[in-house]
């Protein structure tokens, strides 16, 4: 099947009087699309609405032209979805196997034979053959998480929605994240949440959430080029008008905002973009 082709188009929600997303527009069929924000920026419940576990208060998603709203086409949009949640409700008592066998069946997958090989696939792609006749309760809150990640990508779903997949991996797991997103980007549509901006370098498109809407929608490259010329290296520390600043190991500053005259400037990075973006 081809990579889902989903459609947000005026995406409204909210909890009580608080407002979450406010106007969101998506268009992505194919490649990793990275949602970066703070925490609390509405990363989750975008991808909750998206994974159909949220209904919008307005605004419409089409998944493939299905309305996630209507209860049959529901049914279908699930059916080609793997969705990562922040918290994963395991049975804690039951095995590996059985864990991702159990996901294998509620995708559909009847055939006993390409079950089991759809979940070693799972695990392996995960690093988890070797702890597939342990009990969930066993395992480490890393093994937990790659566990996670095993039940969104079994059966090779057309729409990946992922929420903070490298939670509590440590890097070398975090790098296999990366090519598990990667090497399927022209069968998939993976939408990752993140706050990490080296996380999202990898991303086809970076979507920057802040204040309840898109504020950026572009590649990575061009989130960094949105601090060009605006970042420096200086000896003395910042003074009140610099946008952000840390102090580097050999005593000198480096510096986000409105250089002075005769500074510098310096490569700038996705980071620098993002600050200036949601610091404006």
């Amino acid at each position: 099947m081809s990579p889902a082709h989903v459609h947000i188009d005026g995406l409204v929600h909210g909890f009580g009087q608080r407002s979450v997303l406010d106007g969101i527009d998506v268009l992505a069929q194919g490649g990793v699309m990275s949602l970066l924000g703070a925490n609390g920026a509405g990363k989750t419940t975008l991808l909750r609405c998206l994974a159909t576990v949220l209904q919008p208060l307005d605004g419409t998603i089409r998944i493939d032209g299905l309305d996630p709203r209507r209860e049959a086409e529901r049914v279908e949009v699930r059916r080609r979805l793997g969705y990562l949640p922040q918290e994963v409700g395991f049975t804690r008592s039951a095995t590996v196997f059985d864990t991702l066998d159990h996901i294998a069946v509620l995708k559909g997958r009847r055939d006993e034979r390409r079950r089991r090989h759809d979940v070693f696939e799972a695990l392996d792609r995960v690093r988890l053959t070797d702890r597939v006749a342990d009990r969930v309760t066993s395992l480490s809150g890393g093994m937990r998480r790659r566990l996670g990640l095993a039940q969104a990508i079994i059966g090779d779903p057309t729409l990946l929605v992922l929420d903070e997949p490298a939670a509590g991996l440590d890097p070398d797991e975090r790098q296999n994240v990366r090519s598990i997103l990667a090497e399927r980007r022209r069968e998939q549509t993976t939408l990752v949440s993140t706050h990490l901006t080296d996380e999202a370098a990898g991303s086809d498109v970076v979507l920057v959430l802040h204040g309840g809407r898109i504020v950026f929608a572009d590649t990575p490259e061009r989130l960094a080029m949105v601090a060009s010329g605006r970042v420096w290296i200086q000896a003395h520390p910042p003074g009140p008008d610099v946008r952000a600043s840390w102090r580097r190991a050999d005593g000198s500053h480096r510096c986000l905002g409105t250089p002075p005259p005769g500074a510098s400037a310096v490569p700038p990075t996705i980071e620098d973009g993002y600050l200036l973006l949601v610091r404006s």
